[in-house]
């Protein structure tokens, strides 16, 4: 029991994709307490299917989810709670929680904390886009290109890695048409790399998406113009939202947590894994690979005994 009466918990995992689901099954496999925290906020929500998931391909990500917490749930070294975190700081027992779910308050406290709460994702303003997303429109080439091979493609981007996005795309079709919205800078050789690739840029402003309950049918540009198109891909931007730890975690350029191999931030007894961690947005299958990973570095450093958390908080 912590100063609050409350049972202390050896992992509290925040994040119930498949990074913290991978995290949490192997934890409590380990016979580790685990205070499973889910926000239901799952970053893919409208995606229909996933794929590449060994055994599990075509899923829908929802599915996915709810097979993994029903996994979770059957050990009783296991409780899983919904809430939104907004406050995890350093205490006596360790690192102490609270969050929030409808209304009414969620308070705990953990020997450790396993950050696997995921991204937010930013789109390119284009008004129609969330509507095909998912279905015509997709983000991750990986999960989604075989399903579009062949087929005419649009890549929307507005960021510097677009020529190398696009080459990727590429791979699944010779008919791509890369869109910069005027916006992802490109120079003579990045348009010569494109241009032997087969691949065509469009650099005038998207004005939006086309299409009806059928399908997406083309992007429409600033002028009118409207490019004939069946699906594609699109390059949104990441946010790591962490304001709600109370610690002073490494971060790279782009805002992610810095962790060794294992998933170790710079805090003792603090852990990240999944899409807040670099590289940022990767396969599920690869997600919950490195949940396995980061759940058996836990449970040796709990095995070894952690330092205070506090010494390491600025």
């Amino acid at each position: 029991m912590d100063e609050h009466g409350q049972t202390v918990h050896d992992v509290a995992v925040i994040g119930a994709g498949p990074a913290g689901l991978s995290a949490a099954l192997n934890l409590v496999r380990a016979k580790r307490t685990v205070l499973l925290v889910d926000a239901n906020r799952p970053r893919n929500a409208a995606t229909l299917r996933s794929h590449g998931f060994l055994t599990r391909d075509g899923i829908s990500p929802l599915e996915l989810r709810k097979l993994g917490r029903t996994e979770v749930e059957q050990y009783p070294e296991a409780t899983v709670v919904q809430a939104v975190v907004d406050d995890v700081r350093p205490d006596d027992a360790g690192w102490r929680l609270h969050g929030t779910w409808r209304g009414a308050e969620v308070e705990a406290t953990a020997r450790t904390v396993v950050i696997a709460t995921g991204l937010r994702e930013e789109f390119p303003a284009l008004p129609s886009l969330r509507a095909f997303y998912g279905s015509a429109m997709h983000s991750c080439v990986e999960c989604d290109g075989y399903d579009k091979a062949g087929q005419a493609l649009a890549f929307v981007c507005e960021t510097a890695d677009v020529v190398g996005r696009a080459l990727l795309v590429a791979s699944w079709t010779d008919d791509l048409v890369v869109f910069t919205n005027g916006v992802a800078p490109l120079d003579d050789a990045g348009r010569a790399r494109l241009a032997s690739a087969g691949v065509r840029v469009e650099e005038r402003p998207v004005a939006d998406l086309e299409g009806d309950r059928s399908g997406m049918t083309g992007v429409r540009l600033a002028d009118g113009h409207v490019e004939p198109r069946t699906g594609g891909f699109v390059r949104p931007t990441w946010h790591v939202d962490l304001d709600w730890v109370d610690a002073t975690l490494e971060r790279d350029a782009e805002g992610l947590v810095v962790v060794d191999r294992a998933g170790r931030t710079n805090v003792p007894g603090l852990y990240a894994v999944g899409d807040v961690t670099p590289p940022g947005p990767e396969q599920l299958i690869v997600a919950a690979g490195h949940g396995a990973t980061t759940a058996a570095a836990v449970h040796r450093d709990l095995v070894g005994g952690l330092a205070d958390p506090r010494d390491h908080v600025q």
